[in-house]
């Protein structure tokens, strides 16, 4: 097994994150918004100091093309509407990404979601471990004893991490069931209903009963005529892993990101990720 996990960032959760955390008036070079950009910075070089990973990978959603989710569900997500301060960041991020070594992976037709769970799926085959850095709970059916979700909090204190006993803890359904209680439970962040009476307390109940979403569809405990929806519901949900990834190794090049932030108008931000990669001398911190 690799020594150390790789750390996998939901590149646009992160980036909302940071676009709403910190003020808009800050500015970088011509008298562009890089408020998100410095918020997504400072977060990734404290998540490279606190978990020590092997390297690190961004997945970003593709905005501007619709993905399958919208083909099987055209409401998914409808009504979600970004500034444009922060689309241009969005447009931004990716790049800086990629100079800092980081893996960054941006594919039309499959959200962030998908990158991730196909990066887990390469890295747990390879006998690796990851962590994801998100607090979209879409990402619980990915957890298992490789895998976990650290969830960012604002503030001071450790953010909570989220194995499979902090899944049934929240949800009161295993990470494999995810997608079946989404499906049944319903998700209002992205326009998906659920089953009709069904709620969080019902969806777990069921699954905890029946262990899935066709075994209560064939037992009759879920109408009947409901199955084809919520069939569609869970396949909406469920995260594919047949996205082609290209995984990194290494530390970052900080030398590059530096670089990157200095040309974005970042200057004090691109001088402390400079001194990363100047050599210390022994006794000296």
């Amino acid at each position: 097994m690799l020594a150390s996990p790789l750390l996998l960032i939901d590149g646009d959760n992160l980036a909302h994150r940071a676009y709403h955390a910190i003020p808009r008036t800050v500015q970088g070079a011509g008298g562009r918004p890089v408020n998100a950009v410095l918020g997504w910075t400072t977060m990734l070089l404290a998540l490279w100091d606190e978990q020590q990973p092997r390297a690190v990978f961004a997945a970003w959603d593709t905005l501007q093309v619709p993905t399958y989710r919208h083909h099987l569900w055209p409401s998914y997500q409808a009504g979600r509407v970004f500034d444009a301060e922060l689309l241009e960041q969005l447009d931004l991020l990716p790049r800086l990404a990629a100079d800092f070594g980081f893996g960054s992976a941006k594919l039309a037709g499959y959200e962030a979601d998908d990158l991730l769970a196909s990066a887990v799926l390469a890295e747990t085959s390879a006998g690796g471990s990851c962590i994801i850095v998100t607090n979209d709970r879409d990402a619980f059916q990915l957890v298992s004893d490789q895998v976990s979700v650290l969830l960012p909090k604002r503030g001071a204190g450790e953010a909570p991490r989220v194995g499979p006993a902090e899944v049934v803890a929240q949800l009161g359904v295993l990470p494999e069931q995810v997608p079946d209680y989404k499906a049944l439970a319903g998700d209002a962040s992205d326009n998906i209903p659920g089953g009709r009476g069904i709620g969080p307390k019902t969806a777990a109940s069921l699954l905890r009963r029946y262990g899935s979403l066709e075994r209560a569809l064939e037992a009759g405990a879920v109408a009947a005529g409901a199955a084809e929806q919520l069939r569609l519901f869970r396949q909406v949900v469920t995260m594919r892993t047949d996205a082609a990834v290209s995984l990194p190794g290494g530390a970052p090049n900080w030398a590059a990101g530096a670089e990157c932030l200095r040309q974005l108008g970042l200057f004090a931000l691109a001088t402390r990720v400079d001194q990363r990669a100047k050599p210390r001398l022994p006794g000296l911190e």
